[in-house]
């Protein structure tokens, strides 16, 4: 069943805004989802997440938001001026201020939506000296099948053109470690980036991501994580029963 991608925007933004949630208040957070190779939908500028309408979001030329990208320095007035110019309704409203790392990470294999937001509990670890440990590390099994085997962990970046540089980089080191796209980006001192090929593993991947830094904050208050080993780590990750159980999920 092939799914309209700005309904299915606006159902993860809805669900990621929930107040409920904790993951995102007033205009935090943006989500964007793939229509083709050239083009893609993301939310725009100052605009809520839980009450997200079509007429917030803004469909976009991935090869002009792509250009900014390059290997030169850009101004942020030609970072404001490439992202007007992105857009293909020009009446539509100005593409969020990350949508150039929603374009780039469009592009990966298996990656359809995109989902940012700032999960209070993640944040607790994230704007700590903790924060490259719990990216890198995992400790339960669910943790695997929803977030991956792995997060990228990305270092304090300014929001916009240098945050997108450096999870480029950060993502491309990562795809050449383990061979595939990450689920999961951990922003230090910002928050959270989940990616997949459905809303639902979008979301799910969001909600496992927040639940497993509420569990690393405890058990750290504990005395310390126990972390799960590598070598289990990738048996899980890789296991026919958990493949399936993905699959079920539409993860």
């Amino acid at each position: 069943m092939n799914l309209d991608p700005l309904e299915e925007l606006l159902r993860l933004s809805h669900e990621i805004g929930r107040e409920s949630r904790k993951l995102a208040v007033l205009g935090e957070g943006n989500t964007s989802a793939r229509i083709s190779e050239a083009e893609f939908w993301v939310k725009a500028s100052g605009s809520c997440l839980g009450n997200l309408t079509p007429q917030q979001v803004t469909r976009c030329r991935a090869e002009t938001v792509l250009t900014l990208l390059e290997d030169r320095e850009f101004t942020d007035e030609e970072v404001d001026a490439v992202l007007l110019e992105s857009r293909i309704d020009l009446k539509s409203k100005k593409p969020s201020i990350e949508t150039m790392f929603h374009a780039w990470l469009l592009t990966l294999e298996e990656v359809e939506f995109v989902g940012h937001c700032h999960s209070e509990a993640a944040n607790k670890i994230l704007c700590s000296p903790r924060a490259r440990e719990f990216a890198e590390s995992r400790i339960f099994p669910d943790e695997i099948v929803c977030c991956g085997r792995a997060s990228v962990f990305v270092e304090n970046s300014d929001p916009g053109l240098p945050l997108a540089l450096s999870i480029r980089e950060r993502t491309m080191e990562f795809i050449g470690k383990y061979g595939e796209a990450p689920r999961l980006i951990l922003l230090e001192s910002h928050g959270i980036i989940a990616l997949g090929r459905t809303a639902d593993a979008v979301l799910a991947c969001t909600i496992m991501a927040d639940k497993a830094a509420t569990i690393f904050a405890g058990a750290a208050a504990m005395g310390g994580p126990v972390y799960l080993a590598r070598e289990q780590i990738e048996r899980i990750a890789g296991r026919p029963d958990e493949l399936y159980r993905r699959k079920q999920l539409n993860l």
